[in-house]
């Protein structure tokens, strides 16, 4: 177990070295000067000149990304061409909303899907299964911000239960500011909770036609035991899989959700990094976002041998 565990850190070290590489790349070769553009296109040649001296543009591109890598590395992420304050301080401010609204998500993801799942599979091929799925492909289908302009109408607008959009800060309180990421929470995890569901389901029937499960049912094991004690546990590794991979799309996928309700998390800020071509800002968020999907996978992966005990014998 100790050569898995340290084979899988070497493998996401490194990922994330060749990650930084490319993300370091593209950004350099997208169009525009950031110095040009903080200045205003009235601004004189020797003033952008001074100007990119001043930011470090100017040095070869080699060393400018070993200076980059090198301050992500002590948590120095630079200072924000627009904003002219360190980016640390704005990813501190931006991740309070970003990560309670990812996990929030998640959250409500699993208790929705697992138990829809479980559901579908144990009456396979019914009528109640087709109706879970059914709805399941309509989650699939209808993408979030529908969802987050009807979750909007319904209960900001009509029943006037929550507000449509903002974030108080969690100065405000702990229920003020959870109020203010309940409709964006259930906007993002109705489409992960049908995929969810999904995938659920067919790992369920997957297993509950393997011969141990077939053997508890002739002992005389009730059937809701059978599916949550049995089954669920040995149709895991695909849910783990698929739980991963959603919570690194929660936390770094959120631009569209967090522009419809206002909310000022860490997608908001590489959209508006990216509209001004603040590369600093967008090159670190994008590798601490680039960091957690990393640290998800790795656990993810280490999870399997939990779930799986024979995973772990083979290692």
């Amino acid at each position: 177990m100790t050569a898995y565990l340290l084979k899988r850190l070497a493998i996401a070290l490194i990922t994330l070295v060749l990650a930084s590489m490319v993300v370091f790349a593209v950004l350099e070769i997208i169009p525009g000067d950031p110095a040009r553009l903080m200045l205003g296109m009235n601004a004189s040649a020797d003033q952008v000149e001074l100007l990119r001296n001043q930011m470090g543009l100017n040095a070869p591109l080699a060393a400018r990304y070993l200076h980059w890598a090198g301050g992500l590395l002590s948590l120095d992420f630079g200072r924000s061409y627009t904003y002219s304050v360190p980016v640390i301080d704005l990813i501190r401010e931006r991740i309070v909303v970003s990560l309670p609204l990812a996990l929030i998500a998640l959250a409500l993801s699993t208790i929705i899907a697992i138990p829809v799942g479980l559901f579908s599979a144990g009456r396979h091929g019914q009528a109640g299964d087709t109706i879970a799925m059914g709805a399941a492909q309509l989650g699939v289908a209808v993408p979030n911000f529908w969802f987050a302009l009807m979750l909007i109408y319904l209960f900001a607008v009509w029943l006037r239960l929550v507000p449509a959009g903002g974030f108080p800060g969690w100065s405000a309180g702990v229920w003020p500011a959870l109020k203010s990421l309940v409709l964006p929470a259930i906007a993002l995890a109705l489409p992960q909770a049908a995929i969810l569901a999904r995938v659920t389901r067919s790992a369920m029937i997957d297993v509950l036609s393997e011969d141990y499960i077939r053997t508890a049912r002739a002992k005389g094991l009730p059937y809701r035991a059978v599916l949550w004690r049995h089954a669920l546990r040995n149709a895991m590794i695909p849910v783990l899989t698929i739980l991963g991979l959603q919570f690194a799309f929660l936390l770094a996928g959120t631009i569209i959700i967090e522009n419809v309700f206002y909310l000022p998390g860490l997608g908001r800020l590489v959209f508006q990094a990216i509209t001004q071509r603040d590369l600093i800002v967008v090159e670190s968020v994008v590798m601490l976002l680039v960091a957690a999907v990393i640290a998800v996978n790795l656990l993810v992966d280490l999870s399997y041998a939990v779930v799986d005990p024979r995973l772990r014998s083979r290692q």
